[in-house]
């Protein structure tokens, strides 16, 4: 048995959306406020912690529409049986509900006989809804019918402007615990007929049948253990259950659950309790004859006196005791030569927090693991309707609140195989381990394969809806085998993954650009360094093969890239730009994606808008001509830059003139100084053609020496791109 996905509605910014979850593991990234935490809450609030619900729970927006339905309600004057069976409809459509899809084998019926759809039904999808929703929808109405009219009638004597609580639905929900007192988890069984194309990334959730009741008993009891490791969000974390622990607390946790010879104990565990008994005694003895003269001195005090009872002194010696402090837990420093005895140790709050948190949350998982498998003294072996799941759902939210960036790693590439460290587990499929995790850290990105991933995508805001999200499944981007697909695997490998995190990705050429474009952004376009941007080193001749990654992602994307021109009549040989000599653009990103043309006579005239792709989130940039003064002849000429590099250049001719550089520098200064109008774009391009590798990255690598950035203009086109991106993330944060 495993979840195959889940459809959330109406919780939070998930308004509505579909959630495959893998067989093993699934990791949720995506930008911040996205949806990854609500979407970790929705599973966790519906399934186990059901009065943590809170009207914020709702998308906001329904409130509007939750708050028309109860003044109509007001208004309505007559209001039978049938009437609330048909509002209640309406309401559900507005209401937080997660529909949770369970695959089925033949031979687990008998865990969900209680949920068998139809009796055609044998085997596969089975689905049940979960919906939040009143009690008694009458009942919901008439409580608030009568705190809402006797504010109304105050509201009438009152000369201001006040308005009294509750002004609606919302606010009325919304007071103390009426939500918790009025409102309940009902569960609904589903159609399998009725789920829809798989492969969509776009399904919509069925609509319940109008014959549809809600099951009786809780649908999930037995079938669904579910453990949680929550985020540490801030100092008022610490009543949560859920928080990581010191692995010290975790240990008597453990032991008292899992080991303590007082619990239930068995035939193994006489020769301790005896070892205790023996201690208690002797320890007791010592105790009397410790306090006897204490003892004596109250009796100067006439007590005890009639009637007054004796004291005495009893101890009680629990092996809990024992690690019962903060130092229970030690680390070895030394041993002694032959490594049998510890010379040295060191509490576990001295050892490093990252490793520490490590350990700590490595135990909590097989805590997890040996509570379902009821592994110790949890196991009671007499009792013959003890309940081992048949899943494990674990839910670890943003285990980088806790960890390093080095031993993240190593905590996503072991925590899967921790849950199913068990004899009944491993590879045995009898009881299945589900591992879901969100995360904002490339590093646990980096390390998971890609068809694992499940990626958040941010729903721009309109004037008449707050802003959701929806969920893309990068299964099925990066599932097909093409030779495309490889490449985006591999090349995402070798690199970091922030791009699944960014609120938008440029992608620039090489090294040179890596260096220097922050600086534009930080100098020039800072409303740009207020967003989280993902640099991407792609060259143009492979960015378009990365098309069908941020087209699903949806995130914003510039590209600045170079126009590579090419001779197609001889052997596609590089050249300058020309018009009017049929060449045409080298970079297959210009060519193949956006925006699709080939001609230089073309590309060289393009209007600034015709950059941009269908979907508007995409945009290309690459050298445009611009006017410059040769020094030598004091004539103004146009030029047509073919990289980065000749690009700046031409854009700060006179601050060139200035620097006292080597290598690159040194040979630009020497052609502004000495070049003829005629040879000067010639000359710059030959010079970066015959460069040595590598002396572009030291070119930008000596002005960033040299040069204060401030100081240097933005290329043309990079800032004809960065404004662009300005504007557009600008937009997107105006409702």
């Amino acid at each position: 048995m495993e979840i195959s996905f889940i459809d959330i509605q109406n919780f939070r910014k998930l308004k509505t959306c579909r959630i495959d979850i893998g067989k093993e593991q699934t990791i949720f990234v995506g930008p911040n406020n996205s949806g990854k935490t609500s979407a970790m809450d929705s599973l966790s609030f519906f399934l186990t912690e059901k009065n943590k619900f809170s009207t914020r729970d709702f998308t906001l927006n329904n409130w509007i529409e939750i708050n028309k339905l109860s003044n109509k309600w007001l208004s309505d004057e007559k209001k039978n049986e049938e009437y609330w069976d048909e509002q209640i409809k309406d309401v559900a459509k507005l209401l937080p509900q997660t529909d949770l899809w369970l695959n089925v084998n033949d031979k687990e019926l008998h865990y969900v006989h209680h949920l068998i759809p139809t009796l055609d039904w044998k085997s596969g999808l089975l689905g049940i809804r979960l919906r939040f929703e009143p009690i008694n929808l009458e009942n919901l109405f008439l409580e608030f019918k009568k705190d809402y009219d006797a504010a109304k009638n105050l509201n009438g004597k009152s000369k201001g402007e006040l308005e009294l609580w509750p002004k609606d639905m919302w606010t009325f929900l919304d007071h103390k615990s009426k939500l918790s007192k009025l409102f309940t988890i009902k569960s609904y069984i589903l159609d399998p007929s009725k789920v829809g194309d798989l492969k969509s990334q776009n399904q919509v959730p069925q609509d319940l049948s109008p014959k549809s009741v809600p099951i009786d008993k809780a649908a999930f009891n037995g079938l669904i253990k579910v453990s949680t490791i929550n985020a540490q969000r801030g100092f008022s974390d610490s009543n949560d259950n859920n928080r990581l622990k010191p692995l010290s607390a975790q240990f008597r946790e453990y032991y008292s659950r899992h080991l303590s010879p007082e619990d239930k104990p068995t035939e193994d565990d006489l020769d301790a309790l005896n070892a205790i008994d023996n201690a208690t005694k002797a320890f007791d003895d010592k105790l009397k004859e410790s306090f006897n003269p204490s003892l004596k001195e109250l009796g100067g005090l006439n007590y005890p006196g009639f009637g007054n009872p004796n004291i005495t002194i009893s101890s009680s010696i629990s092996p809990l005791d024992g690690i019962s402090h903060d130092s229970a837990v030690q680390f070895e420093v030394m041993k002694d030569k032959d490594g049998k005895k510890t010379l040295l140790s060191l509490p576990e709050q001295t050892n490093g927090l990252g490793y520490q948190n490590l350990i700590s949350m490595v135990f909590e998982l097989i805590r997890f693991r040996d509570e379902w498998m009821k592994v110790g003294k949890k196991s009671n072996n007499d009792d013959d309707d003890e309940i081992f799941e048949p899943l494990h759902l674990v839910l670890i939210e943003e285990p980088e609140a806790h960890l390093h960036a080095q031993v993240q790693q190593v905590f996503i590439n072991k925590a899967y195989d921790i849950l199913r460290a068990h004899k009944e587990l491993g590879k045995n499929k009898k009881f299945n381990t589900q591992l879901v995790v969100s995360t904002h850290s490339n590093h646990i990105a980096h390390e998971v394969n890609f068809v694992d991933l499940r990626y958040f995508k941010r729903l721009l805001p309109t004037a008449q809806n707050v802003a959701t999200s929806r969920v893309i499944n990068l299964s099925k981007t990066f599932g097909d085998e093409d030779a495309t697909t490889k490449f985006a695997i591999r090349y995402l490998k070798t690199t970091n993954c922030d791009l699944f995190f960014a609120d938008a990705i440029i992608f620039i050429e090489g090294s040179a650009e890596r260096m220097l474009v922050p600086h534009f952004i930080n100098h020039h376009h800072q409303n740009l360094s207020k967003s989280y941007l993902s640099l991407v080193e792609i060259a143009g001749s492979h960015a378009h093969k990365l098309k069908s990654l941020i087209e699903d992602l949806g995130v914003l994307t510039l590209i600045i890239t170079d126009i590579d021109p090419i001779d197609p009549k001889q052997n596609r040989k590089s050249v300058l730009p020309q018009k009017g000599k049929g060449f045409e653009t080298g970079n297959s990103t210009i060519s193949k994606w956006v925006p699709g043309i080939k001609s230089m006579d073309s590309l060289m005239v393009l209007d600034s808008k015709l950059k941009i792709d269908k979907n508007a989130i995409v945009k290309v940039v690459y050298q445009i001509s611009q006017k410059i003064e040769v020094n030598k002849d004091k004539k103004e000429t146009n030029v047509y830059a073919t990289s980065f590099e000749d690009a700046l250049v031409y854009e700060n001719i006179n601050y060139f003139k200035t620097i006292k550089g080597l290598r690159l520098i040194k040979k630009f200064k020497k052609i502004i100084d000495d070049s003829s109008v005629e040879s000067f774009e010639k000359d710059i391009y030959d010079a970066l053609r015959n460069s040595a590798p590598g002396d572009k990255a030291a070119f930008a690598l000596d002005l960033l020496f040299l040069v204060d950035p401030e100081k240097l203009i933005v290329p043309n086109y990079i800032d004809e791109g960065l404004t662009w991106l300005e504007e557009k993330l600008f937009q997107s944060q105006q409702f």
